[in-house]
């Protein structure tokens, strides 16, 4: 158990609004700090740290209280491991009373997850600096492709030996469960032995906002085509791939001040753009990019720079994805890299002012590099330049803001020489089926719920308030049925047209 002095010291020494600006962006307001909720998808802040009281309040969850009672929420951890965190962070030594049996039973399976993680990490760093296997295959490999010491160490990489079995070996000699090793995805079980996962793989911890190491990807440098280029961790109670950016805990300062976020793809575009000196980079980890990691983005800024690899392939199969990030209201520009080169091969063949002004210079705003682009492709072929037009109008119809997507609509006119009225009454068709396709959906989860009722005894009922965080909003015009859906459609479609012709006057 934590001593009650040691609480009451972490509690009057950490301060809130350090703390909370490792997740949230937070702007003055008056006496009080305001950002976006962590908690919904909202549009508008109505997320306020008090730096006086010590508290924090969202509007958009009904959430509030202290630094401690924000870290449960968010992280979803316990009085003692929010403490624990916070003591942590500012250097507070918990020296802990002497628990019971029951107690340390009680220790949560996260907080053991953790340690292991934490354990793994340091392990792996050790055996690719100071083993002979791990010096000369690993080290060596990062060394040949132009990353220094310092780089290595800020983003704590490491090597897993090319053994069965090495690293599950000195986990259980180093106290820790064949059942953890197992959870975390950093061992595998056949025919009751266990086997390293990541056998023969330099390591890319992955890691939270506060720093901690949640995951691994591992990258192998065997030439054989079978083998899987890359592993990542499998989904655990500490990991979910589709919320975590990798290198966003580094980040976060630096997009703060720049108020801007650099996309990639791979770990080591994330690397070399840090060796040389951006550091308001993230990464997918080389996953399609998800909802939940563009609200994460949102947090922080809502400008974006995507950097496409070179190659053409890529680049069109990257497209699909930056239709999320207008989807989620974010300013979206990409930039291109000289063919056959990426973010990482190119930082090693120019000094990095170069690589800086090209960032800045090659930018552009997606929607006209996407007109220019697709464009240049389908040439004179009558079915590709349909097919082009259709997936711009595509883009376009995402676009949450009316006048931002009246903008866009004039430039596709005037660059497809094709009249406003031809692409809005297009884009009228897009918004039409995906509200229908909602309503279906709505549709289909309603009867599903009611089969399941029938099947059983209903759920009490729940009464609470209406929500209405923009996170929710959207939903209200998916209970609208029949005639009355359709009326908000086509009234939506007027509204739309009212703004593009008030903007064409």
């Amino acid at each position: 158990m934590i001593p009650a002095h040691i609480v009451d010291q972490v509690l009057q020494t950490a301060v809130i609004e350090e703390v909370i600006g490792d997740y949230v962006e937070l702007k003055k307001s008056g006496s009080a700090l305001r950002g976006l909720s962590p908690f919904t998808n909202e549009k508008t802040p109505s997320f306020y740290v008090l730096p006086e009281k010590g508290i924090f309040k969202c509007f958009s969850s009904d959430k509030g209280g202290s630094v401690v009672t924000f870290l449960m929420e968010l992280d979803k951890l316990s009085f003692p491991q929010a403490i624990k965190q916070l003591a942590e962070r500012y250097g507070i030594e918990i020296e802990e009373e002497e628990m019971t049996p029951e107690q340390q039973q009680a220790r949560s399976e996260r907080e053991s997850l953790l340690a292991l993680n934490a354990w793994a990490q340091k392990w792996l760093t050790e055996q690719l600096h100071n083993t002979e296997e791990g010096k000369a295959i690993g080290l060596s490999y990062f060394e040949s492709r132009g990353f220094r010491a310092e780089t290595l160490k800020t983003f704590n990489i490491g090597y897993c030996p090319d053994s069965w079995d090495a690293m599950s070996t000195a986990a259980t000699e180093a106290g820790y469960t064949p059942e953890r090793l197992l959870a975390l995805g950093l061992a595998k079980d056949k025919d009751g032995k266990l086997w390293d996962f990541f056998k023969g793989r330099v390591m890319f911890p992955i890691r939270d906002l506060t720093g901690r190491p949640i995951a691994f990807g591992g990258r192998t440098l065997s030439k054989e085509k079978k083998v899987a280029k890359y592993f990542n961790s499998p989904e655990s109670i500490l990991y979910h791939k589709g919320d975590v950016l990798f290198g966003m805990h580094l980040a976060k300062p630096a997009i703060a001040k720049e108020d801007r976020v650099l996309l990639v793809e791979g770990y080591t575009d994330v690397m070399a753009l840090h060796q040389a000196g951006i550091e308001h980079v993230v990464s997918s980890s080389g996953t399609a990019l998800t909802v939940n990691q563009i609200k994460l983005i949102r947090r922080y800024t809502k400008n974006i720079t995507v950097l496409f690899d070179g190659d053409a392939a890529g680049i069109r199969a990257s497209l699909r994805g930056v239709d999320l990030l207008l989807a989620e209201g974010l300013n979206v520009n990409v930039v291109l890299f000289p063919d056959g080169d990426d973010p990482d091969s190119y930082s090693k063949k120019v000094p990095a002012d170069v690589l800086k002004r090209h960032i800045e210079e090659e930018a552009k705003d997606f929607v006209a590099f996407k007109l220019d682009l697709l464009a240049r492709e389908s040439a004179d072929d009558p079915v590709k330049r349909t097919e082009m037009i259709h997936s711009i109008l595509g883009s376009i119809a995402v676009i949450p803001d009316a006048i931002q997507q009246g903008v866009y609509l004039k430039l596709a006119s005037e660059e497809l020489a094709l009249s406003e009225d031809v692409l809005q009454s297009e884009i009228n068709k897009v918004i039409r089926a995906k509200l229908l396709e909602e309503q279906k959906a709505l549709k289909r989860e309603e009867f599903r719920k009611q089969r399941m009722s029938e099947q059983g005894p209903p759920p009490p009922p729940v009464h609470s308030a209406p929500d209405w965080s923009d996170e929710h909003a959207p939903v209200e015009g998916a209970f609208l049925g029949g005639a009355l859906a359709e009326q908000e459609a086509r009234r939506t479609v007027i509204e739309r047209d009212l703004v593009r012709r008030m903007l064409r006057f």
